[in-house]
């Protein structure tokens, strides 16, 4: 098979098992591959070449043992440097915990260990998982342009997947930083209901605000880790006790009812994306599925708020070290956590209030469809310029994420899916957003929508 390195999960898995595949020459390929490309891209915080080949070389011998343990077994993935590793160094993309050395693994990579998956490494990221990447850190590069954005606090973890230095990658989604990288680089990544995904081990931004989930070449992919790191933990008391781990369905788009406000997803989306989501649109009809306009609760204010809300949270997440070690902090996360230090008790009420309202009325719209079909980001394809005008406007900030950072507050769960390139061969991405809970419904969707299309297996040239 050849370019091993941009094959999906799901096709790989099954050379392994039937042993055609050596898990310990496929992470070679990873390996290799990162020592040639990532002087350049910076997606990786550090790599663990010697631990993943001692991992690789365990999975070989137990699968010719007749051990198979499922369709990660011997699959090279990647997470995010804010989930512990087990003696590896695990910095959440800052300085002041650039000496962390935890004592066991986060939930999830201790179940992706278990599931027989190979840890290559820890991927680059903004820091504490805020907008911007700490000064003295280089910043991921976007592979498919070196002056587009890569989408967030998720960076390195949407530039590995995209660039073929690892199958997979995990992430983690507070405003949008599954989704926008996924946009970004071209690739399926999924924001968990929030508390299906254990948080145990993962370096917090905003506690109500955090999901840990896959990114991933595609929705069958992304479903496969999902499976494996979904469900209830008891050393995570936010993590839903009522998740069964490992359900997986499937889903056909024929007789499913799409939910579309057309008024709210063109409100200041520019050309590109309208075009895209309007073969989204056409797609969707042809392969049955019916298409309902719906009225979406007020975004523009629920997004408005999103800042206030994450900044106390983050100021809580980070008084052990802020403002004592102040210094050491970039000015993006040092704004943020002063924001939420200066904001009142009653001030912090009235937005959770809201928050509820809010959630609830999603709640509601979400029992008349199935699906609803929203923008990732108003703008296809955002370059490093435009980015820094948006954040020099705050209301250019908060329309950059109004269809993501509400969905963050009500904690419903939403995949990010490819929809075709710009006329610069640039990615742009769309989501689907389903009921807490329908995890599977948004994967089987997805996962039908790419038998019929081919948006998700364009690569970047490198």
């Amino acid at each position: 098979m050849r370019r091993l390195h941009y094959q999906e999960i799901s096709r790989l898995a099954p050379l392994i098992r039937a042993r055609k595949l050596s898990p310990v020459e496929l992470t070679q390929v990873f390996l290799d591959r990162i020592e040639a490309l990532d002087p350049g891209l910076h997606a990786y915080a550090r790599v663990m070449a010697d631990d993943a080949c001692a991992a690789a070389q365990a999975a070989e011998a137990r699968i010719l043992r007749g051990d198979y343990r499922g369709p990660l077994d011997g699959i090279p993935l990647a997470v995010k440097d804010l989930f512990w590793t087990k003696g590896v160094v695990t910095a959440a993309g800052t300085t002041v915990h650039r000496d962390f050395v935890p004592a066991e693994d986060s939930t999830v990579v201790r179940r992706l260990r278990d599931a027989g998956a190979i840890i290559l490494g820890k991927l680059q990221m903004t820091e504490g998982a805020f907008a911007t990447h700490h000064p003295s850190i280089p910043a991921p590069v976007n592979p498919w342009g070196a002056d587009h954005w890569t989408g967030a606090s998720s960076s390195g973890s949407g530039v590995a997947t995209a660039a073929g230095l690892c199958c997979a990658a995990l992430g983690t989604d507070t405003g949008g930083s599954i989704r926008f990288p996924c946009a970004a680089n071209g690739l399926t990544g999924l924001k968990p209901t929030w508390g299906r995904v254990s948080r145990h081990g993962t370096f917090e931004l905003a506690a109500l605000l955090d999901h840990v989930g896959p990114m991933a070449r595609s929705a069958a992919d992304a479903r496969i880790l999902f499976n494996a790191i979904e469900g209830h933990d008891p050393l995570d008391p936010t993590s839903d006790v009522s998740t069964l781990r490992g359900r997986s369905r499937a889903v056909a788009l024929k007789g499913l009812t799409i939910g579309l406000d057309p008024y709210w997803n063109s409100d200041g989306t520019d050309d590109a994306t309208q075009r895209a989501l309007e073969n989204v649109l056409a797609t969707l009809r042809s392969l049955g599925a019916k298409v309902q306009e719906v009225r979406f609760p007020d975004a523009w204010h629920i997004a408005g708020q999103w800042e206030a809300q994450c900044g106390v949270q983050t100021a809580v997440a980070h008084a052990d070290t802020y403002p004592a070690r102040a210094a050491e902090y970039g000015p993006a996360l040092s704004r943020l956590i002063d924001v939420g230090r200066s904001l009142g008790g009653s001030t912090y009420q009235r937005l959770l209030l809201s928050a509820a309202a809010f959630t609830g009325r999603v709640n509601v719209l979400l029992e008349s469809v199935d699906l609803l079909l929203v923008p990732v980001q108003p703008v296809a394809a955002p370059t490093h310029e435009q980015l820094g005008a948006l954040a020099a406007d705050p209301e250019a900030n908060q329309r950059l994420i109004q269809f993501t950072a509400p969905f963050n507050i009500s904690g419903h769960p939403s995949l990010s899916l490819p929809c075709g390139l710009t006329a610069d061969g640039l990615p742009i991405g769309f989501q689907f957003v389903a009921r807490k809970g329908g995890e599977q419904t948004l994967l089987g969707a997805g996962v039908a929508l790419q038998r019929a299309t081919d948006w998700h297996r364009a690569h970047p040239a490198c």
